[in-house]
């Protein structure tokens, strides 16, 4: 039998479930479900549908769509055939991008989404080993190595009719060291590592994240992540597990039409509990403040005033409402009926709380949702890790931090030799447990220097507290390196300067081994062109473009002493010299990863010219002929 393999997690809770829904999508205007042992029935259609075309144990097929019912329903598929699923993300335009992936796993199946078929088709004469395309949708004009996936299905139906024990033999053959997967780094510094998670690796992280997060069968999560993504990949299979349901985003005709369908399809759906990663939490609170602004300022102050109220009496969650805070509890009672209630009819009214994580998620953020009665809660993890490696949860949390370790995981923190560092003292975060990945596909190098003796060294920086909560403090990578060597991340000081600044869109900090701190900003043009206007400067005029600038070193400048935010952060970190950037960081100009976070080796290569010129006398001061032309142009 399989054993501790996703096939048997899917079995057990396909006996258990069977009448539960487990897969939502949108159709005809309307999200209808499908149950566990529908689920089922279609997994065995399409593994044997496989099988018969050719696929082979060991062999790898890849998964390239949208999230949706035949997302889950082809990796199954593929599991159940014995073969390796090679999830690659749809945000993947470069076409030498994608056809690396392709070639370096040796896909001999690729199941693709009707948007998607068109990379696959400008490739394929260029992949020796790629055999057979499956469409998930309709397709007019099919090639010869092209079959639709109801077609797949239909020769598994046969298949299963004439060979149901060559089937059961295949499927019970796979064992819980067997490869599920291969994930693809972003191959932001060199080329793609392929993560190697065998079946055990996910089975024991979904063991461990279900040991400490209550997960019923009656909770349903709208995955607004790309499926794709470690984070939202492992938590399907920790839904399945519990009976629960999962429901996809409706695919739109552009990636922004699917972004403007979420907020929509959260109140259709009504989740118990949703995903989400800082640039996610961002946009949820901005269009949060831009709803209660207009309202009115009567409103707006009253919001404003029942935050206050909540932070105070939540404090870091654990300690919520503890000592005389207790005595705000009815007013803050009478706050969350009045407006906090109303923005969580928003999020479909029986939303309980997110889990976040993919990166350093601010403070303040996790204050603002818990305030607002559905708390943020902050993990970590890496994909290397399946990726679950710690987690705040409803029943133990503490704001600010990344949550208590699993069960059934080593950690510890080393210094720069690998020694042991004792509680509180930070250093690089090297974890230890079944949950580990087996290594990097056809890449020994990258994997002798990431595990050493079974541990992973995971490249994050971070520590300990006194109770056992995990601080992730950024990666090793991106540290700020100063004169004096010493070191610090960078991440939490660019998190708060656009949390607190509204004339900021982006920020990346620089210091490698130099005399002060400098940043690359991304201005916020219209915010800029609304305050030229409120001050009834001419939009290009010497004294806007000036001014402007003194604006921006403002927003840098309140984190220094004497000002609102002086202490959050060492003086000698916060920049001295600024350049302003005409355009900003995107996937598309490759200055943001898959999973939109900076590419800063990129970033820093293109951007050499503006950052010598910050250690500049001339180029220390804000107002210099470079930035003084960005900005000129900016509020043209």
């Amino acid at each position: 039998m399989p054993g501790k393999t996703l096939i048997q997690l899917f079995e057990d809770s396909v006996q258990k479930y069977s009448g539960n829904i487990l897969l939502m999508e949108k159709q005809d205007d309307k999200y209808n479900g499908i149950t566990y042992s529908q689920a089922k029935e279609l997994v065995y259609k399409f593994a044997a549908g496989l099988i018969s075309l050719g696929l082979n144990k060991g062999d790898r097929a890849a998964l390239v769509a949208e999230g949706r019912n035949y997302w889950v329903i082809s990796e199954l598929g593929i599991l159940y055939a014995g073969a390796v699923n090679v999830p690659i993300s749809v945000k993947i335009d470069e076409l030498s991008d994608l056809k690396f992936r392709l070639a370096h796993s040796e896909c001999r199946f690729v199941v693709v989404s009707g948007t998607q078929i068109h990379k696959i088709r400008k490739i394929k004469n260029d992949l020796p080993d790629l055999e057979k395309i499956i469409l998930m949708d309709k397709a007019e004009g099919l090639f010869e190595d092209e079959i639709v996936f109801n077609d797949v299905l239909k020769l598994g139906e046969k298949f299963l009719s004439e060979n149901k024990n060559k089937f059961n033999e295949l499927r019970q053959s796979v064992n819980e060291n067997d490869y599920a997967n291969i994930c693809y780094t972003s191959g932001t510094t060199a080329d793609p590592k392929g993560i190697i998670l065998t079946h055990r690796n996910y089975t024991a992280n979904v063991e461990q994240s279900s040991a400490i997060l209550n997960i019923k069968e009656s909770f349903c999560s709208l995955l607004i992540l790309p499926w794709d993504h470690a984070f939202a990949h492992t938590v399907s299979y920790i839904l399945i597990k519990n009976g629960s349901s999962m429901a996809s985003v409706a695919t739109g005709k552009t990636p922004l039409e699917t972004l403007k369908n979420i907020p929509v399809n959260i109140k259709e759906i009504k989740p118990t509990f949703l995903l989400s990663v800082p640039t996610l939490a961002k946009s949820f609170r901005k269009n949060i403040e831009k709803g209660i602004h207009e309202k009115g300022e009567k409103v707006e102050k009253l919001f404003n005033k029942a935050l206050s109220m909540s932070y105070a009496y939540n404090a870091e969650g654990w300690n919520r409402g503890k000592g005389i805070q207790k005595f705000k509890k009815p007013v803050i009672m009478l706050y969350d009926k009045l407006i906090f209630s109303k923005i969580r009819e928003n999020f479909g009214g029986q939303l309980e709380f997110f889990i976040g994580g993919g990166a350093l998620l601010d403070i303040e953020l996790q204050r603002f949702f818990y305030a607002l009665g559905i708390p943020m809660y902050q993990g970590y993890g890496l994909t290397e890790a399946a990726p679950v490696i710690s987690a705040n949860v409803p029943q133990n949390h503490k704001l600010g931090s990344s949550g208590k370790i699993v069960p059934n995981l080593l950690v510890k923190i080393c210094d720069d030799k690998g020694n042991k560092l004792p509680a509180g003292e930070k250093g690089e975060i090297v974890v230890k447990g079944e949950n580990v990945m087996a290594g990097y596909w056809k890449n020994e190098k990258a994997t002798n220097e990431t595990i050493r003796d079974g541990w992973l060294f995971t490249g994050d920086i971070g520590y300990l507290d006194k109770d056992g909560f995990l601080f992730v403090l950024g990666r090793d990578k991106s540290l700020l390196i100063s004169s004096d060597g010493e070191k610090y991340s960078p991440e939490g000081i660019e998190e708060a300067v656009v949390e607190h600044s509204k004339y900021i869109d982006q920020i990346m900090l620089y210091n490698n081994q130099s005399p002060y701190t400098a940043a690359l900003i991304v201005p916020n043009k219209e915010a800029l062109l609304k305050w030229a206007k409120e001050k009834n400067y001419l939009p290009d005029s010497k004294e806007a473009v000036e001014g402007a600038l003194k604006l921006l070193q403002s927003e840098i400048n309140q984190f220094l002493d004497g000002r609102n935010l002086e202490g959050m952060f060492p003086a000698r970190w916060i920049p001295s010299a600024v350049a302003v950037l005409g355009e900003g960081f995107t996937e598309q100009n490759k200055f943001l990863n898959s999973t939109l976070k900076m590419v800063r080796g990129r970033i820093t290569e293109f951007y050499k010219n503006r950052i010598d010129y910050m250690f500049t006398a001339e180029g220390k001061e804000i107002i210099n002929h470079q930035n003084i032309t960005i900005v000129s142009r900016l509020l043209k």
